[in-house]
């Protein structure tokens, strides 16, 4: 086996490319080998990546190219690198638990290589590859003990073919734009946010690049294809974000390594359930997280934009909250201004009588944003935070959620991770908007319940863009943002915004078990849930926030999506479709149990978007059974093990 983990060559041809010293590293299952080599055919030189996954026997390249260096302050590390030696092969074999996420036991396995290589000023860079089952995984490692740098440039550059298909989303701060799907011709020259998902051009495969484990000692980055279409370069931010605030590039005192380059590769169902970005990320620091307690809320933001400066309305959530067993609810922004009949600290007393437990939303604050919503700047320092942590433990508030970053320059990173620092002492719940996609940070912090970092049911209230674009929006997330971690759409609404629907209401129930959210903000006003047929209702009753397991049933991005997920014993399955016309699915049930009879509850579409019809049948995993779905239609289902 060791011969195929590390394979040293003097010349070899590989695909019409001379190479030079090359490194080859498969996967533990054998489907996904990365080989190291040098452009210029010698040991001397400018080094790259090359990736291939095997399917059915068949070995096909998927990105041709990843270019590898840095550049720092005091020297370059790129196009004169010597390589000096490859490290001993190490297999990667790790099971760990989480609280909250996709799956509550994540387990991996990796062949890890590092690299080490030589400038003309014989300092040293290695890099440290690591090929997963599901993906790849690679990081830059300045191994000195001394020095502090500025990082001026990385110039990891991932050379992808046009005729690849591809999902991406073009960058803004808020991480809140829509995913343009496109190929050859079509693909434009912009830059781009985390994840992008590709289908490769010989559809072998699917590939998602990301990146995780960002630290203090980095800034987050994002793709740029400005240069040529088909090469996407690792970019650092934009000077201008957050209000100019901060540098652009990053500062490292060594040792040091840099965040890792994340390439989750496999068929859509292995992307789905990927939890390759939390398992390269580091271990949790927190040793009791018996206090993290996921679960679904009732919010007021969607349907009353000025909701908590109400205290009946606030109260009537609560009330919404207590009655569909949900377990908290949200004080959103404004609380500080509560009134009619009411203010904050009676808000908690209610909602503590009625056994919900509330938490509440700050502004960042801060000279990174113009946004004056208050309350404000109660985050911006380790004293303050403290302070209104301690306030907010002896009212009895469980979380917070923390608004308008508009930065992924190093000190918001610095932030965010002090802010999650103070709220684990504090033993209190966070979940970020405004803000980054996830970075691995929830394996770390499992109190950082969930990010936003998406356009979500809010957008119903900015504009009629939201309400035609949603079907087939909703049909993109769980190939891209969902994959890399928690995700804070507040979904699951039946009546009507600022501006309407055009998904019908099977669709809407399966947004809760399709989209996975440590805290699920479920977003309609209290009627919306309480007019549903009691089938429905007792379903949002019981959804879960947290997942034993999930498993991709069907589904192609933009078009449809069928998924299940398992709490303990119970299954649940979300499925969805974007098509203009109405259509039917079969579900197989062959990754249930052998040999077991479970009762399925199957809520679809009715006779028209705005009904259910409801069907139940004894099932085991033979079975199969015929959905029909409106156009933007869906349905969603429970399945229980039979006595």
């Amino acid at each position: 086996m060791k011969k195929w983990i590390l394979l040293l060559l003097g010349l070899v041809a590989s695909r019409g490319m001379l190479c030079a010293q090359q490194l080859t590293v498969p996967s533990p299952n054998g489907k996904i080998t990365v080989a190291l080599y040098s452009k210029q055919t010698t040991d001397d030189g400018e080094w790259c990546l090359h990736a291939t996954y095997n399917t059915n026997g068949k070995s096909s390249v998927v990105i041709p190219q990843i270019e590898l260096g840095l550049i720092r302050s005091d020297q370059e590390f790129s196009k004169h690198l010597k390589f000096l030696k490859a490290g001993k092969p190490l297999l990667i074999n790790e099971s760990y638990t989480v609280p909250h996420g996709k799956k509550s036991v994540c387990t991996n396995q990796a062949n890890e290589v590092v690299a080490t290589f030589e400038n003309p000023a014989k300092e040293k860079l290695q890099v440290i590859i690591r090929v997963y089952n599901d993906g790849i995984a690679f990081r830059y490692e300045f191994p000195e003990k001394k020095g502090t740098f500025t990082v001026k440039d990385e110039l990891t550059a991932y050379s992808i073919p046009s005729g690849a298909m591809r999902w991406m989303e073009k960058w803004n701060t808020a991480n809140e734009g829509f995913y343009t799907a496109m190929k050859d011709d079509k693909v434009l020259k912009q830059e781009w946010c985390y994840p992008a998902l590709f289908q490769s051009e010989d559809k072998s495969c699917w590939f998602l690049l990301h990146e995780a484990d960002v630290d203090r000692q980095y800034c987050g980055t994002k793709l740029s294809n400005t240069e040529d279409p088909s090469r996407y370069k690792i970019t650092f931010p934009d000077p201008r974000d957050g209000k100019g605030l901060g540098a652009a590039t990053p500062v490292i005192t060594l040792p040091w390594k840099s965040p890792w380059r994340v390439i989750v590769m496999g068929s859509l169902s292995d992307i789905v359930a990927s939890t390759l970005v939390d398992d390269v990320s580091s271990p949790s620091v927190i040793k009791n997280t018996g206090w993290i307690k996921p679960g679904v809320a009732s919010w007021n933001y969607w349907s009353n934009n000025h909701g908590t400066r109400d205290y009946k309305i606030v109260c009537n959530f609560t009330d919404l909250a207590a009655t569909m067993n949900w377990p908290y609810t949200l004080f959103d922004w404004e609380w500080d201004a509560m009134d009619n009949g009411g203010h904050l600290e009676d808000a908690v007393k209610y909602a503590l009588s009625k056994g919900v437990k509330p938490l509440m939303w700050y502004n960042s604050g801060g000279p990174h944003t113009d946004v004056s919503s208050t309350p404000r700047d109660r985050m911006l320092t380790h004293e303050s935070r403290m302070a209104e942590f301690a306030k907010l433990k002896q009212l009895g508030v469980a979380g917070v959620k923390i608004d308008f970053f508009e930065s992924e320059k190093q000190d918001m990173i610095k932030y965010y991770l002090d802010i999650l620092e103070d709220a684990a002492r504090a033993e209190m719940m966070v979940y970020f908007h405004g803000c980054i996609v996830p970075r691995g940070w929830a394996r770390t912090y499992p109190n950082l319940m969930t990010h936003e970092a998406v356009r979500g049911a809010e957008w119903y209230n900015y504009g009629i863009d939201f309400t035609m674009a949603a079907p087939e929006h909703n049909a993109v997330l769980p190939f891209t943002r969902n994959v890399v971690g928690a995700m804070d759409y507040t979904p699951v609404t039946f009546t009507n915004s600022q501006f309407p629907h055009i998904t019908s209401y099977g669709h809407e129930l399966a947004l809760s078990v399709l989209f996975e959210s440590g805290i699920q903000h479920m977003a309609d006003r209290p009627e919306g849930y309480q007019d549903l047929p009691d089938v429905a209702r007792s379903f949002l009753k019981t959804v879960p926030a947290a997942w034993d397991d999930t498993k991709l049933l069907d589904g192609y991005p933009g078009q449809e999506v069928i998924m299940a997920r398992r709490k303990a014993d119970t299954w649940y399955i979300g499925g969805i479709s974007a098509g203009q016309w109405a259509k039917k699915k079969t579900i197989r049930f062959n990754f249930l149990k052998e040999n077991t009879k479970y009762r399925l509850t199957l809520i679809t579409d009715g006779v028209h978007d705005k009904t259910f019809t409801t069907q139940y049948s004894v099932i085991d995993n033979n079975s199969t059974v015929e959905v029909k779905l409106l156009r933007s239609g869906g349905f969603a289902a429970t399945i229980v093990p039979m006595p």
